[in-house]
């Protein structure tokens, strides 16, 4: 009998390690350039009788490494919800509405481009992984998600809600899981964001909560994960190991808290020192058992929290200024957009390396990190291998 077990769960296991075979990312077509913000965010909240705070953010937005931000949010859409531009006023009425909508909508924007990617039948679709802070339902935007693409009903559904901005590293750590011990499994995941759950005007006495509406964008984006790629396949990156941990002395660093109002944060000062002094202890743990110690030496897929967060760790790892490229470009176009970004990051690397003629889509380089920092705070750890282009 132990001797069956064993062939079966042998049987039932994938043959070779979790490999990233498509990748794609979706926006709302409406923008916001980050010069144009402050004025905007002051007309649409009623708040220029607020002209020390104006002042605030327009420092915020100069220092934020931001060029636009996508947003679904419209200032049409804000005047026939007025309660949403003020900062405690109860709406989360009308922010579900329109999120248990949005939200699929767009990760199925995100999610038809990587399977068109991809090349094979959505029907081979075996494990859905969805993931947003945006909203919660029941069915969840999971269950929309595979109507709205026409999904096997059968697919093994996984609804991550309220994870936040380290959630990107989540997903691909149960994808991995998922791909390596289910013999032929093909894991699409979705992380799709919006701001419409914490967009707000600002307060006297919660000025975080003006760093937020600074930082936050709206975005989706989808990758499909499986082990023995077949030939119709194209490899992208190998997805080695993955491991979650809540750092020491960060309770309450980041924290979000889902009200009558919609979703509030705290966002304190000192979460770039808290990374910075987690990052290199990492990376020892990651990069030990294969030889590397030497930073500048690997690809990096970095969550772009905030430019307080990059130049910390550029600082803190003497890195060269081209390491973070693909994380400062995602951060310039689109910002902050939480769970979503690190695919961006990922995607961004991959093309670039291909437009550039790089010899694999690490940049050239071999072995890489993807790193997720969010809510706890909690950081993910992803250790990847590039393939050759």
């Amino acid at each position: 009998m132990e001797a069956y077990l064993e062939e079966m769960r042998e049987a039932q296991r994938a043959r070779g390690p979790a490999t990233v075979l498509a990748i794609s990312t979706a926006n709302p077509s409406n923008f916001i350039y980050q010069s144009d913000f402050t004025d905007y965010y002051f007309r649409v909240t009623n708040s220029n009788h607020l002209p020390h705070l104006k002042a605030k953010l327009n420092r915020i937005c100069e220092k934020s490494m931001i060029r636009k931000r996508h947003m679904f949010l419209t200032e049409e859409m804000l005047k026939e919800n007025p309660k949403m531009s003020t900062y405690a006023e109860p709406s989360l009425n009308a922010r579900h509405d329109m999120l248990i909508e949005e939200v699929p909508k767009l990760g199925e924007k995100a999610a038809s481009k990587a399977i068109k990617e991809w090349g094979r039948p959505k029907s081979d679709i075996t494990h859905l992984i969805f993931c947003s802070i945006s909203g919660v339902d029941a069915p969840g935007a999971d269950y929309k998600l595979v109507n709205l693409l026409g999904l096997n009903p059968s697919v093994k559904r996984f609804m991550l809600y309220q994870q936040g901005c380290y959630a990107g590293g989540t997903v691909l750590r149960l994808a991995k899981d998922l791909a390596e011990n289910n013999a032929s499994a093909r894991v699409l995941v979705v992380c799709s964001e919006m701001t419409v759950v914490s967009f707000r005007g600002p307060c006297e006495t919660q000025l975080d909560n003006m760093v937020g509406q600074a930082l936050f964008a709206d975005g989706a984006s989808a990758a499909i994960v499986g082990a023995s790629p077949l030939l119709v396949e194209r490899s992208l990156f190998h997805v080695v190991s993955a491991k979650q941990t809540i750092l020491p002395n960060s309770e309450g660093a980041i924290t979000g808290h889902l009200r009558e109002e919609g979703l509030t944060f705290t966002l304190k000062g000192n979460v770039p020192q808290i990374v910075s002094d987690n990052i290199e202890k990492s990376l020892e743990e990651t990069f030990n058992p294969i030889g590397i110690n030497d930073w500048n030496s690997i690809f990096w897929v970095t969550h772009p929290g905030g430019p307080a967060i990059l130049n910390q760790i550029e600082t803190t790892l003497g890195l060269e200024k081209e390491k973070l490229r693909a994380s400062k470009h995602v951060l310039s176009e689109y910002g902050n957009m939480s769970s979503a970004c690190v695919l961006f990051v990922l995607d961004e690397m991959r093309k670039r390396s291909v437009e550039e003629g790089k010899a694999t889509t690490g940049e050239g380089f071999t072995w890489g990190v993807l790193y997720g920092f969010g809510p706890g705070m909690t950081m993910e750890t992803v250790l990847l291998h590039s393939v050759p282009i």
